[in-house]
């Protein structure tokens, strides 16, 4: 007779987000999302133009930041045309903050520090949110915001080019021409 095998050990839980407390100004929590995953939650009043956390992580390269990026799940955001914050080491829970296109946050990034400040006053148990703003030629992401004014991805949409920025052919005075240093020639007259 064969000793039965043990049961296989039971999977360690998965890491539960949290917000560090040291950089929270607000009593906030991460739960679970109907927009995606885990979101992060006002647990107390936030007023209108208030700091509310700080976004924390490795500050990486702009060729670290792309090279993370081909990962699932990715939280890293820009700093500047050089640096990201990579939230997923060393967030402080800002990184949970999902996107909405008609958020109730935004972000402030002033002396290298990026802070998530109240767009608007903010209820007890309101899932926090902000607009990632992604460029419109990096991949489309499919928005579930379910705000009014959804554009259905997350990525800002291409702004119409304006009548000023559309010269017509052979037009004399257009932008383009102007750029190039080509000069406007008096009209000779009979």
């Amino acid at each position: 007779m064969t000793p039965a095998k043990p049961p296989a050990p039971a999977q360690a839980p998965a890491h539960t987000p949290r917000i560090d407390p040291r950089y929270a100004c607000f009593q906030i929590s991460v739960r679970p999302s109907a927009i995606h995953r885990w979101g992060v939650y006002a647990e107390q009043f936030i007023p209108r133009g208030r700091k509310i956390i700080e976004y924390t992580g490795e500050r990486c390269s702009r060729r670290e930041t792309a090279r993370r990026a081909e990962r699932p799940l990715n939280y890293m955001f820009t700093l500047n045309s050089y640096w990201a914050l990579d939230g997923s080491v060393g967030g402080s829970g800002a990184e949970y903050i999902n996107h909405c296109c008609d958020p109730n946050t935004h972000a402030w990034i002033c002396k290298g520090h990026i802070l998530y400040m109240a767009a608007r006053d903010i209820e007890p148990g309101e899932e926090l949110t902000i607009d990632y703003h992604f460029e419109p030629e990096v991949e489309k992401v499919v928005c579930r915001c379910g705000a009014a004014q959804c554009r259905g991805t997350i990525n800002l949409k291409r702004a119409p080019k304006s009548r000023r920025e559309r010269p017509e052919a052979g037009s004399r005075n257009s932008r383009a021409a102007k750029r190039a240093g080509v000069k406007k020639l008096p009209i000779p007259t009979a």
